[in-house]
């Protein structure tokens, strides 16, 4: 009976848990209905209080392996993958202890044979950590951490202990903080103690700069690193360098000021020991939907020698860029685009903080400013352009401000039924153009001053032209055309003869001068012509190999032109020295925008011949489904001349011919052209009626030829590769033969355009072997003249450009060009580049010449810790005067 009575003592006390533990399970589940998670009560009593929750949520919870309750201690232990739910709180681990008596959630992982794994990942809204055990008080949202890993807006920080005060406030014993991602980081910065504001900031005390587990000597007495999603306001660090001419220097430092959300400012400034100082202002603007640009001003106040010295020079130069572009879902029927680049000529040439390789090689700087309307319902639109053009070496300026532009699309008022244009008058179209324009021919001297509009010239011009075509004896073209244009001007020329003046050319009395007329003026004038065209076809099939035929495409046509003379009844006549009848005959429109009337009757025959070759090829399989393939041998082969018939000598002008072809899968690019002259030449170098002997002489030559090659050129052809190699629309790269510009370091427009990306994931290394990247561009330029005395080579050079990764991290570009006929090198650039996962190194090399320099670059990649770097520098030594 004694063993029978424990047995059911034992069956009784077990039945007895078995059925708690389901009661706790079944009161966990309805834990807002039942209220046995110790609801916290007002301690006044009052009716009218309705008491608080403690946990405004339901808690859910599962594991792998096994669920314990103690409903005595108001427990759960959770084993192996468990997970616990609450409002937004996620926490996963191998083992959670779940506390409803105190409130809490404690979780660790799990240490077994294999190591310590299925570490706690706790997750709250957006933020998300890693670490060795937590301990959570649902109640005071206090939170106590161990071995935590949180990632900050790209920031990752390890510490050993941390204690969470709320939801806004972190501290931290023994962190360290980096970008790299990797297990064992390249660096990081180890400090004491830390406070974190998740999504705001990071406060630091006393700290150091760590390298590969190496302390270094760099100490920072604090830290504050911002952690935001949205732009904030902050100093900007300076590089810093020396110079030859300039002494010691700190440039790009200043201060970005973030604005709003829609536009940015930075304010960058230079200091140079020897005095001279430049000034940046840069903004970036963008609405979605809308527009975007930016705009920058910079100004630079260049000291060259010692004052007081003879080699004492000073200078002023600025320059001002901005660019607009508009979303065209914003406004379909209208643009407004902006392209600015205008300053001073010797800008480019003389900046101190400039290095613009494309705009230092070119002598030209050009602005365009337009809006432009369709008016809807209408064939007409509208734009209004002002535009600027300056030669950097004459430093002429030329300005529209503005331009006015009507453009008629083209009608046919004589069509069918339903639109049909079945003959030549239901063919005939009219089109119809206003042009207006206020034009402005300065210097850099007036530039911007009152005395630049004193000469400004105005006009519009009117233009209406019409064509047709209609078929000729079956395969010929017949193309009538007609066009009139009439020219109005606010101004014209008017030449008197002053005796009492001394010529500067002559050193004799009489000068001619001119007076400017305010007044309406017009002239106008016409032309019509006719061409002939057609296409002839040639095949030549061949039997045996890969080449089945070649076509030959001629298109050759002879067009005619009729103009009358117009300039008669508008010139006028001047004395132009002491002889009353030594008249001078002069245009009172010359000068003007538009030009003058047309001197002299055109009367003239056009001939041309333009020549295509092409090739069928068949595939190299003759068992494959491949489709023959067409390759283009000759793009163009063209002949033009004319024949003036109102002349009485020299009727034929020179014979222009111009070739262009693509070889090697389109590798290499070759054009050429030539001018022939069909007569002799005297001993002045003037053109005689008679012919040459040889029939033509080369007046012109030249010969440009481009090439590209790769490594890839010689890999098998993957599928995708065509269309990775063109830019979608089948248009290959265009090689940079000037190389990169070199960015500042500190640019904030690219720290914001990389934010967003993985600016710290770690690159793959690869072992190249004997299959190393490598690109190579090539370009050839050749021009010969010959005037009939003299014939020399003007210009005879080779351009090159290229890039070799030496590694998967490792990478090497080159730009340069040798000048044939001078015997010389031309501007000569190297790059040099290296991976260094979280960090990158930059070393951008100009050897020789007027715009030697270099500039030495190690930073992080992250733009949160953009300012932990090293940026060295030293800018060409001008030559000013």
């Amino acid at each position: 009976m004694a063993q029978d009575f424990g047995k059911t003592s034992i069956t009784s006390k077990k039945a007895k848990e078995k059925t708690a533990l389901n009661q706790s399970k079944d009161n966990l589940i309805n834990l807002r209905k039942e209220g046995l998670l110790n609801l916290k009560k007002d301690t006044i009593v009052n009716d009218s209080i309705k008491p608080k929750e403690v946990i405004d949520g339901i808690i859910t919870h599962n594991a792998k392996d096994y669920t314990i309750q103690n409903a005595k201690n108001k427990t759960v232990t959770l084993y192996n993958e468990a997970q616990v739910t609450y409002t937004d709180i996620d926490l996963k681990a191998g083992i959670i202890v779940l506390d409803y008596k105190n409130n809490t959630v404690y979780a660790k992982g799990i240490k077994d044979s294999l190591g310590y794994h299925q570490r706690p990942v706790f997750k709250q809204g957006a933020q998300e950590s890693e670490q060795d055990s937590i301990l959570f008080n649902f109640k005071t949202k206090k939170a106590l951490v161990y071995g935590v890993k949180t990632v900050q807006d790209g920031i990752i920080t390890y510490a050993e202990k941390t204690k969470r005060v709320n939801d806004s406030t972190i501290y931290m014993r023994r962190m360290r903080f980096t970008t790299s991602k990797k297990k064992i980081p390249d660096y990081y910065i180890q400090t004491s103690k830390a406070k974190l504001v998740p999504g705001k900031k990071i406060i630091v005390g006393p700290s150091h700069l760590v390298l590969a587990d190496v302390p270094t000597p760099l100490y920072l007495p604090f830290a504050y690193l911002p952690l935001s999603d949205k732009r904030t306001s902050g100093f900007i660090i300076p590089s810093w360098g020396d110079s030859n001419s300039q002494g010691f220097f700190m440039q790009n430092g200043g201060y970005y000021f973030a604005l709003s959300d829609y536009f940015d400012l930075t304010v960058l400034g230079d200091l140079y020991t020897n005095g001279s100082w430049g000034l940046k202002t840069e903004s970036s603007y963008y609405k979605r939907y809308n527009f975007s640009g930016n705009f920058s001003f910079n100004f630079e106040n260049i000291i060259q020698g010692i004052r007081g010295l003879s080699d004492y020079r000073k200078s002023s130069n600025f320059n001002i860029r901005w660019s607009h572009s508009q979303d065209s879902k914003s406004s379909p029927n209208s643009s407004f685009s902006a392209s600015v680049n205008l300053g001073s000529s010797t800008y480019y040439k003389q900046s101190l903080n400039e290095s613009n390789n494309a705009e230092y090689l070119t002598n030209t700087l050009s602005s365009s400013i337009s809006y432009s309307k369709k008016i809807v319902g209408t064939p007409f639109n509208v734009s209004l352009t002002a535009t600027h053009s300056q030669n950097t070496e004459t430093e002429a300026i030329t300005m529209t401000l503005p331009s006015l532009q009507v453009n008629m699309d083209r009608i046919y008022p004589f069509t069918g039924k339903g639109g049909a244009k079945n003959n030549a008058i239901q063919k005939t179209g009219f089109n119809y153009s206003l042009q207006g324009k206020y034009q402005i021919d300065t210097t850099d001297d007036e530039f911007f001053t009152a005395k630049m509009f004193e000469t400004a010239k105005k006009g519009i011009q009117h233009n209406i032209s019409t064509n047709t075509n209609l078929k000729a004896f079956k395969y010929f073209t017949v193309s009538p055309n007609a066009s009139y244009k009439d020219v109005w001007y606010f101004d014209k020329i008017n030449k008197t003869y002053n005796a009492t003046l001394i010529n500067p050319s002559t050193k004799k009395l009489g000068v001619i001068e001119n007076d400017s007329i305010s007044g309406f003026n017009r002239f106008n004038e016409y032309n019509f012509g006719v061409s002939l065209s057609t296409n002839i076809y040639g095949t030549f099939n061949f039997k045996k190999g890969r080449l089945k035929a070649i076509r030959h495409t001629i298109r050759p046509s002879i067009s005619y032109g009729y103009r009358p003379d117009f300039a008669k009844e508008h010139n006028l006549q001047v004395q132009q020295n002491s002889d009353p009848t030594d008249l001078l005959t002069y245009s009172p429109f010359e000068g003007g925008i538009y030009g003058t009337p047309g001197s002299g009757t055109s009367n003239s025959i056009g001939i041309s011949v333009n020549n295509v070759l092409e090739a069928k090829v068949a595939p190299k399989d003759p068992d494959s489904d491949e489709e023959d393939r067409k390759v283009t041998l000759l793009n163009n082969l063209n002949f033009s001349t004319n024949y003036d018939i109102t002349k009485d000598s020299l009727r034929w002008s020179n014979v222009a011919v111009s070739l262009g072809t693509r070889l090697f899968k389109d590798k290499l690019a070759l054009n050429a052209n030539m001018s022939l002259d069909p007569y002799q030449i005297n001993s002045k170098g003037e053109q005689i009626d008679e012919f040459n002997s040889k029939i033509f002489r080369i007046e012109t030559a030249g010969i440009t030829a481009n090439y590209s090659l790769s490594s890839k050129d010689f890999q098998k052809k993957k599928e995708g590769d065509d269309k990775k190699k063109n830019n979608g629309n089948g248009a290959q790269d265009t090689p940079d033969l000037f190389g990169q510009n070199k960015s500042k370091t500190n640019d904030f427009s690219t720290r914001k355009s990389n934010k967003n990306k993985e600016e710290t994931e770690v690159k793959e290394t690869i072992l190249y072997k004997n299959n190393v990247p490598w690109s190579l561009n090539l370009a050839y330029a050749l021009n010969y003249t010959n005037n009939g005395l003299v014939s020399a080579i003007s210009n005879n050079s080779l351009m090159f450009s290229g890039s070799l990764d030496l590694s998967a991290k490792w990478g090497v570009g080159f730009s340069s060009g040798y000048d044939v006929k001078d015997n010389g090198f031309t501007y000569t650039s190297l790059n040099f580049s290296r991976d260094l996962d979280s960090w990158k190194l930059n070393f951008n090399w100009i050897p020789f010449g007027n715009n030697s320099s270099y500039n030495f670059f190690i930073g992080v990649k992250s733009a949160v810790l953009s300012d932990l770097k090293w940026d060295k520098n030293k800018p060409p030594d001008r030559i000013l005067f």
